[in-house]
């Protein structure tokens, strides 16, 4: 894995709040559930971004920590979380001096990092009867089948940035990288765990929102566009008023799923 891109979420971070739909309650009463958390301890959040996660289960322990590589991100956690503790820190750099925690958690941030790395540093932060928790979801974006026009939004994102996914200054045509368990399992960790969360909550959506949440990907970061940003974004609400002149949409929120793995 290279070393972070800085480019990879650049401008994002202004748009993640909005465009993203928030992880459930139900997530924080299932890790409670599974963990035993009791509000003592302190939590981990890896590759945070502005921190949906993090504040969701903060009220879980005594004390949280994200940390992020993108100083954007962290402003923004910053600004709408000042007790929790950010700091802007590549994963690849811990332990740093952060001490160890009772949970470290990774949502929707594991395969942008050098996993091998990161799975065996991260380890011995982990204390005894400690837990590292994978949260998967795609918050973007609701199940298929809503009024939202995505089919179109992709196929405009395509003409502008090319049929091969974007990802800060390189390209992903084979997507994300998979083999998380022998990673995890080759770091000295037993388990999964799965605990899923069945999704299907209703979202109202406005139209800024849809924008905003094609602008918190990677793939349609606003620096991918260039001088041709507002172009991209005008032909974007155009579709948008054509699926909805109200500007307003409803959107079904995934399953999310929690992986914990116990060291």
């Amino acid at each position: 894995m290279p070393p972070f891109d800085e480019l990879l979420y650049a401008g994002s971070a202004v748009h993640y709040p909005s465009g993203r739909m928030p992880y459930p309650s139900a997530l924080a009463d299932a890790l409670r559930g599974e963990l035993g958390l009791d509000g003592s301890g302190r939590l981990l959040d890896v590759g945070c971004g502005p921190g949906p996660l993090t504040t969701l289960l903060a009220p879980l322990f005594a004390e949280a920590t994200g940390i992020d590589a993108d100083a954007d991100m962290i402003g923004v956690a910053r600004a709408a979380a000042p007790a929790i503790s950010w700091r802007r820190l590549h994963a690849e750099e811990l332990p740093a001096d952060l001490g160890t925690f009772r949970v470290v958690t990774f949502a929707q941030s594991f395969h942008w990092m050098d996993r091998e790395l990161v799975a065996r540093r991260v380890r011995p932060m982990i204390e005894p009867g400690g837990a590292w928790v994978h949260v998967s979801a795609a918050t973007h974006r609701g199940l298929p089948g809503s009024a939202v026009p995505w089919d179109r939004m992709d196929a405009l994102v395509a003409a502008y940035l090319g049929p091969v996914r974007r990802a800060g200054r390189g390209l992903l045509p084979d997507g994300t990288p998979g083999g998380e368990e022998e990673i995890m399992r080759a770091a000295g960790y037993r388990g999964p765990a799965r605990l899923p969360i069945t999704g299907g909550d209703v979202f109202n959506r406005t139209a800024d929102d849809i924008v905003s949440s094609v602008f918190s990907l990677s793939s349609s970061a606003p620096h991918l566009f260039a001088e041709r940003l507002g172009d991209f974004e005008a032909e974007l609400r155009g579709i948008l008023r054509q699926a909805s002149p109200s500007g307003l949409f409803a959107e079904r929120r995934g399953a999310v799923e929690a992986v914990v793995w116990r060291p």
